[in-house]
């Protein structure tokens, strides 16, 4: 084998290694992009679940502040 053939060999096996890294590196990245996707759909549906409690709480407290006025208003006359 000359050095030439034997060079071309090393830069072939030293290529199929940076291939392979990249492609495990892909693999890892991608499955924690995967994840990270997930959870970000969680705490989406989360947020929307915890606006209507607010709003819900404050329509409530609302109801409660106007009932108390009102009561106020009666003591007074």
């Amino acid at each position: 084998m000359s050095k030439l053939d034997e060079a071309k060999g090393k830069v072939n096996t030293a290529l199929s290694r940076l291939e392979r890294m990249v492609e495990d590196r892909l693999k890892v990245e991608t499955e924690r992009a995967d994840e990270l996707a997930g959870k970000l759909a969680r705490l989406e549906r989360e947020h929307l679940e915890l606006k209507r409690v607010a709003t819900d709480v404050e329509a409530r407290l609302e109801r409660a502040m106007e009932h108390i006025r009102t009561l106020l208003a009666e003591d007074v006359r």
